[in-house]
């Protein structure tokens, strides 16, 4: 009985996952959604599917949270396949408190000379936590301080400065707030850079309608979407704009180009501004896909004040930033549809403008990194 019973689940079961999936399947005529659309192009033309990069590149803008304890060897043999000369991990701090971000970062670097290699380099972090309390602003001046001295090359500053973190007294602590001064003529002084990321593209903080281009991400990701309380995005890009104006001593490497990488006029305008910014283009190269030729122009025009940085630490995805970067190929996919539905076109940039773009503008800017692993 038991087993008869048995048999008749197993049928009933069987016959509703049949069921369920027919009920999945549309007819050959039904209209598609928006995220299922997504056609192979019949275009015939001349295809370079670069897998390595042309030159020994640095990549300013990188994030591996695992250097602590984890063996290098395998990260340094996918840098290699990719052509990577040195990676910067910008989380040198990580996450964590006072203790465990000390902890981290001191094993990162103890780690990195274990393994003695020139091609991993640390940016230090600001603990936040505290801000506003007597005291707090020297000892984070001193605590950057000890980091370079320890072996931090730069200083990375978060997307949440402006947006999310509070002081002591639990207001939002602006980016251009005044008790963060003395940092960042500090690391003036040090001749360090500082690689800040404010805001983020400002489609997250538009209606999210049919004419809203990131509609597709915002979807598949909704914590990506801005409410009506978040801090105005023009208003966190000129807080960050107003560091650069107070402190002209400081380099500031501006990541996503700033997110005007879709406004190169507005963006040419701003580097005439402030020519202590620089530009890294990580995440934004399907905006630079999408305009070779001006964006070609802006490259050649700014080719000493832009570096390179990918940010996601996914080794597949390099192949469209050299494909963008050095061919002339036409109509090619991105890596994501949801960030970027649209086609690729290449810059087909100079060498020597490529060559500034890889690796001599980040090898003048941050000090420290061996410049014997790459060309003249």
């Amino acid at each position: 009985m038991r087993l008869l019973l048995l048999s008749l689940l197993i049928v009933c079961l069987c016959a509703l996952t049949i069921r369920s999936l027919h009920a999945q399947q549309k007819p050959a005529d039904a209209p598609l959604g928006f995220e299922e659309y997504d056609p192979v192009s019949t275009l015939k033309v001349p295809e370079h599917k670069i897998t390595r990069a042309k030159y020994p590149f640095i990549d300013v803008h990188n994030h591996q949270w695992n250097m602590d304890d984890a063996s290098l060897k395998p990260l340094l043999s996918q840098m290699d396949s990719l052509n990577m000369g040195i990676m910067v991990n910008l989380s040198g701090r990580a996450w964590g408190s006072e203790a465990e971000s000390d902890k981290f970062f001191t094993k990162s670097l103890a780690n990195i000379k274990q393994t003695n290699t020139p091609r991993l380099i640390l940016f230090t972090n600001i603990l936040f936590d505290g801000i506003g309390t007597p005291g707090w602003t020297e000892a984070s001046v001193k605590r950057l301080e000890a980091d370079v001295k320890a072996g931090a090359h730069g200083l990375k500053i978060y997307k949440n400065l402006g947006m999310d973190i509070k002081d002591a007294g639990g207001k939002l602590v602006a980016i251009d707030d005044p008790r963060l001064d003395p940092i960042w003529a500090k690391c003036g002084e040090l001749g360090i850079p500082v690689l800040i990321h404010t805001a983020d593209p400002k489609s997250f903080w538009d209606p999210m309608d049919r004419y809203n281009e990131r509609w597709l991400e915002l979807k598949l990701h909704p914590s990506r979407k801005r409410g009506a309380n978040s801090v105005n995005w023009a208003k966190l890009l000129d807080e960050q704009h107003h560091i650069f104006q107070k402190h002209p001593k400081t380099t500031f490497i501006n990541a996503h180009m700033g997110w005007y990488p879709n406004n190169l006029g507005k963006l040419d305008s701003l580097m005439r501004v402030y020519p202590n910014m620089m530009l890294e283009i990580g995440a934004v190269i399907a905006e630079l896909g999408r305009q070779p030729r001006a964006a070609h122009a802006f490259f050649v025009k700014h080719q000493d004040r832009i570096v390179f940085g990918k940010d996601s630490w996914v080794p597949s995805e390099y192949a469209t930033y050299f494909r963008v970067l050095e061919t002339a190929d036409e109509y090619f996919p991105y890596h994501k549809k949801y960030h970027a539905f649209w086609r690729m076109y290449g810059m087909a940039l100079p060498d020597e403008v490529l060559k500034k773009v890889y690796y001599k503008n980040a090898l003048r800017i941050i000090p420290g990194l061996d410049k014997r692993l790459f060309p003249n």
